[in-house]
């Protein structure tokens, strides 16, 4: 049954820029790169308890080294180009995390939120690099000499490496530093004494994390065409966070349907985004009172049937 729900869902995708109007694979796109986002997100804060509110900077850290690559190297592969920007990221959220081993719930929190702010002002103040305030206008990304210039090319990309991304999370999730990502998450306590390095794993768990906002960071930047810091803000941050707990912590199926509710969410309510906070602060409320497990947990016993 699994797997006959797994090939119409692969269908439904393949053939979706066919069937939709051109702003709905606009949109699917946009969800696409928003759960990878989300997936390393919840590699981070539901598998190891490390909530961070910065990953906004790490999305922009991954958009502008895409995008940089596609304008001085335009010769590379986007696939490159992609591996690049999440490698760039990564080291980033290495040389982020140590410092922050000593940091744990507000603490940490409030260390995420300022490497966004700072992320931000890096970016305004280089702007013989970024063009600052003004954006960065991002080419079309190239596979084997074709141009990826229009919305359906860009999906297809998305979806492309969203799958490889997904496939990944879950087998890392089913070896040895997945399970000790869940033995840390369970009890810290527990999990040393177990001769699980607490110090390693969560650095490496801040890596993978930011290695996968970097690779969605090059896809925005593709699929958009077009950066600015004002696209990068803490409320981005607070979406992520918001699409974890919506969809579950912990579970990558859960990140996904996370991602799709907000980022669906989002484009419905583009009129009252003064509102945005309040909103989005209401329904994570919601969801932790009335589901502390999120979709996933609330989904499971309709799919045991």
């Amino acid at each position: 049954m699994r797997r006959w729900a797994l090939g119409a869902l692969g269908a439904g995708v393949l053939a979706w820029p066919w069937v939709a109007p051109r702003y709905f694979v606009f949109l699917a796109s946009l969800i696409l790169v928003n759960a990878v986002v989300a997936i390393g997100l919840n590699l981070l804060s539901g598998y190891t308890n490390q909530l961070s509110f910065g990953h906004a900077g790490f999305l922009a850290i991954g958009a502008y080294a895409a995008a940089l690559l596609t304008i001085h190297a335009p010769a590379i592969p986007v696939v490159v180009t992609l591996l690049l920007g999440g490698a760039i990221t990564a080291v980033v959220g290495l040389a982020f995390g140590v410092p922050c081993l000593r940091l744990g719930g507000l603490y940490l929190s409030m260390a995420t939120l300022a490497f966004g702010f700072v992320v931000a002002e890096v970016i305004l103040n280089l702007d013989a690099l970024t063009r600052g305030a003004d954006g960065l206008r991002v080419p079309a990304g190239r596979i084997a000499g074709w141009a990826l210039s229009t919305d359906t090319a860009r999906y297809y990309l998305a979806a492309a490496v969203t799958a490889v991304l997904v496939a990944g999370a879950v087998n890392l999730t089913r070896t040895r530093v997945g399970r000790a990502f869940l033995a840390i998450r369970e009890s810290e306590v527990a999990a040393q004494a177990s001769g699980v390095s607490l110090a390693a794993y969560r650095t490496a768990a801040f890596g993978v994390s930011a290695f996968y906002t970097g690779v969605a960071g090059g896809l925005f930047a593709f699929v958009v065409g077009y950066l600015s810091p004002d696209a990068f803000d803490v409320f981005l941050s607070v979406d992520f966070v918001v699409m974890i707990i919506l969809g579950g912590l912990g579970s990558v199926p859960g990140s996904i349907m996370g991602a799709a509710v907000v980022t669906v969410l989002h484009d419905w309510l583009a009129a009252f985004q003064n509102f945005r906070p309040l909103i989005f602060g209401a329904i994570l409320i919601a969801c932790m009172l009335f589901m502390p497990g999120g979709m996933a947990r609330a989904l499971r016993p309709l799919g045991r049937r």
